[in-house]
């Protein structure tokens, strides 16, 4: 029988530290929710001292998250509550509010790092090597005293000493660490040289049989996941990942590359995971329409075109047995190819089953989100000859999550008033179909937009918002040079009072034809002065926090309108509600 292989997630920890990502609290709980059904056996929540508001978002999870067994039992799944873990510097303050605020899950665990190289010690923290031992014993020391399950992660071990490193990782174990993390901090490392260290360390640490051995690299030369591997190969049990692979600079270890290697080769790496490997793809359309983080089309796992085959040899000896180029089933990862399409006469038990086939199963959508997500679908069908795709089925899910999730700082969802339903198989929607949502959810909502633009004159848009704050409609108008898009966008700044600079905008299909569904994801940010010490430099973007907005149509004018009042509506919530801190304060260096 092989070992565990635990799996660390810290999407919501490290991977929110990519630059200009900045998940509210409804986003984290949401992400944290679909990890727990995933099943991963960890998840770094966040560093709590931050902020009170992100010390909120721990403490939510924690109490929402931690106890929940969705997903999480039956054979070959892990059978027990996910641990949430707080991420603590080794300093009292630190470990005391992470303690706080995760204390609520059943299981839990504080994370103390502190650096260990010789460049760390001497220009970041200016103390000796004795003192970084006599330090990491009182920190670990206290953590223990709160709590049972305590991990460890010397800074930069990578380039640390290793004779040194081992002295301080016995220190660690000494004062009651249960797991030991060795980070590849800047992603320096070759895979023979981490796997390597791993086993050095495992041999000359004192009670290094005691405690679980941790990798976390990160991929800034291309080998976070080899590296991650040969950790594993040489003794570690835990790897800690984010989904996509989404962090600081070029990003983490990616969850779904490990997982897969190991459940491809399950005799070439001595370890088994409790993985449901179905919902790798919807969980990582999910965090990159939460996040704004687009995945690239040929990303091993979860891109678009991972099991797609141009090459007419490859065609060809796919379609006369799949594993002539195909080492994964793609229904393995959640990527569908069943039978089951959908149309204008599909009614709610076919959609439900479609949702479910693609991921979204469960609580996944709560009944409100899957009665908007059920209307979105309805008026799609009506539109487009072909059917609807499994891609268009995803953008809605996306939507609905966009539109939905934390829109004024403090519901998750809208509320929507209840749907009669005359039989599961019902393909008729009630009259008030689509007045069910609630504007009040979100500050802001579109009412009407009127556009007029062509070649050789100026595009000009008219646009009423309903403004929940004030309880009325607001309407505008504004022309521009640049085409109906910065026409829209301009008049919805005139009616908000809110100067908002534009970071990205991207609308593409989500099938074939000129009748497919467009989908439209922009990133946003205020438009205020940076920081005196970021201006110009290389941390200046992502000092600022910034906002995403999706949204879905047939008519692109109008999703692009609907994605755009999204990001806004995140971005009012974040200013008057959210009192996480800013990008460049909650983030570590692991």
């Amino acid at each position: 029988m092989t070992d565990k292989l635990i799996i660390f997630d810290t999407t919501l920890r490290d991977g929110e530290q990519s630059p200009g990502v900045t998940l509210n609290t409804d986003e984290k709980v949401e992400i944290a929710r679909q990890l727990a059904r995933l099943g991963v056996d960890v998840i770094e929540a966040g560093f709590p001292v931050a902020s009170p508001g992100d010390f909120n978002a721990v403490q939510r999870i924690a109490r929402e998250v931690g106890s929940s067994m969705e997903g999480r039992t039956g054979e070959g799944r892990v059978n027990e509550p996910v641990i949430i873990c707080g991420l603590a510097r080794s300093v009292e303050k630190d470990i005391r509010t992470a303690f706080d605020a995760i204390k609520d899950a059943p299981r839990h665990r504080i994370h103390v790092f502190l650096a260990t190289s010789d460049i760390h010690l001497e220009f970041k923290l200016k103390i000796s090597r004795e003192q970084c031992k006599e330090r990491i014993c009182e920190m670990v020391g206290l953590a223990k005293s709160l709590c049972a399950d305590i991990e460890f992660s010397p800074e930069d071990a990578g380039r640390s000493d290793r004779e040194f490193l081992a002295e301080a990782l016995s220190v660690a174990v000494a004062a009651g660490a249960t797991t030991l993390n060795i980070p590849d901090t800047v992603g320096y490392n070759t895979p023979l040289e981490y796997g390597s260290l791993i086993k050095y360390l495992r041999e000359h640490t004192q009670g290094a049989e005691q405690v679980v051995w941790s990798t976390h690299c990160h991929n800034d030369l291309g080998l976070a996941t080899a590296n991650s591997l040969a950790g594993v190969t040489n003794g570690a049990r835990q790897v800690e990942v984010a989904v996509n692979g989404i962090g600081e600079r070029a990003g983490n270890t990616a969850l779904e590359e490990i997982v897969m290697n190991v459940h491809t080769h399950p005799h070439a790496y001595p370890v088994h995971h409790t993985i449901n490997t179905r919902l790798l793809f919807s969980t990582s359309r999910m965090v990159e329409d939460l996040s704004g983080m687009a995945v690239q089309a040929n990303k091993a796992i979860v891109g678009r075109n991972a099991f797609l085959h141009e090459s007419g040899i490859h065609q060809d000896g796919v379609l006369k047995n799949k594993q002539t180029y195909e080492i994964i089933r793609p229904e393995d990862v959640g990527v569908t190819t069943g039978n089951l399409a959908l149309g204008k006469h599909s009614g709610r038990h076919a959609f439900k089953t479609k949702l479910e086939e693609l991921g979204y199963g469960g609580s996944a959508l709560s009944d409100a989100q899957f009665q908007q997500a059920f209307v979105k679908f309805k008026d799609l069908a009506d539109s487009k000859k072909a059917g609807v795709t499994d891609g268009d089925m995803h953008a809605l899910v996306a939507d609905v999550r966009s539109s939905t999730l934390g829109g004024n700082g403090t519901s998750a969802t809208p509320e929507v008033s209840a749907a009669p339903v005359t039989s599961p198989t019902s393909t008729e929607l009630p009259e008030d179909a689509h007045d069910l949502v609630d504007p009040a959810t979100q500050q802001f909502a579109l009412r009407h937009m009127q556009v007029f633009t062509g070649v050789g004159i100026t595009p000009t848009a008219t646009v009423t918002l309903y403004d929940a704050q004030r309880g009325e409609d607001l309407t505008d108008a504004a022309l521009a040079k640049n085409g109906p898009i910065e026409a829209i966008y301009s008049v919805i700044q005139r009616i908000t009072g809110l100067d908002i600079e534009l970071l990205n905008f991207n609308v593409s299909a989500t099938s074939e034809g000129q009748d497919t569904l467009g989908k439209v994801a922009v990133r946003i940010a205020s438009r205020t002065p940076s920081p005196p010490d970021a201006e110009g430099s290389l941390t200046a973007y992502g000092a600022q926090p910034k906002f995403t907005g999706l949204a879905t149509n047939v008519d692109i004018i109008t999703a692009s309108a609907n994605a755009y009042i999204s990001a806004l509506n995140r971005m009012v919530s974040h200013d008057s509600a959210d009192t996480r801190a800013s990008h460049k304060d909650r983030s570590v260096n692991i």
